[in-house]
């Protein structure tokens, strides 16, 4: 009868491993990856990966997630080179709830760019809520076509 226990040989997956091969095993996972999600935020990738997944049909009618995809929309499709965070949605309360005309305005306050306690108006989007549409008159004032 054998109760020897097996002996470690140093190979295999069950092998001990140095502290310098842990840290280097870490870092050749870890930092590839870091250095990816860097791009991909940089990029502008990783928000429209959020918006796909989290944009759903019923988000039509809520006026705060209409609001960040379309701001998503407009500045990744090039209809303005601000910076997401330095333009401002004035949704229409007076609309119908199926069809909402809303201005886009380009603030000029804290890091945004521009002579203070000024909001030109960019252009308006007119959206279709039932037909999940959405209209811009950018370039050409009261006269709508779909955005790109």
């Amino acid at each position: 009868m054998n109760t020897s226990s097996p002996k470690m040989t140093g190979r295999g997956p069950f092998a001990k491993r140095t502290l310098r091969q842990h840290i280097l095993r870490r870092l050749a996972i870890v930092l590839p990856l870091s250095l990816m999600m860097i791009l991909l935020a940089k990029t502008g990738t990783l928000d429209r990966l959020v918006d796909s997944y989290t944009f759903k049909p019923a988000s039509w009618f809520d006026d705060t997630a209409l609001v960040r995809h379309l701001r998503l929309k407009v500045t990744h499709n090039g209809m303005t080179h601000d910076r997401p965070d330095c333009l401002l949605f004035v949704v229409n309360g007076n609309d119908a709830p199926t069809a909402s005309r809303i201005d886009v305005m380009e603030k000029h306050s804290g890091t945004c760019p521009g002579p203070k306690d000024d909001l030109p108006k960019l252009f308006t989007l007119r959206v279709d809520r039932l037909n999940r549409l959405v209209y811009s008159d950018q370039g050409s004032p009261g006269v709508f076509h779909p955005i790109p």
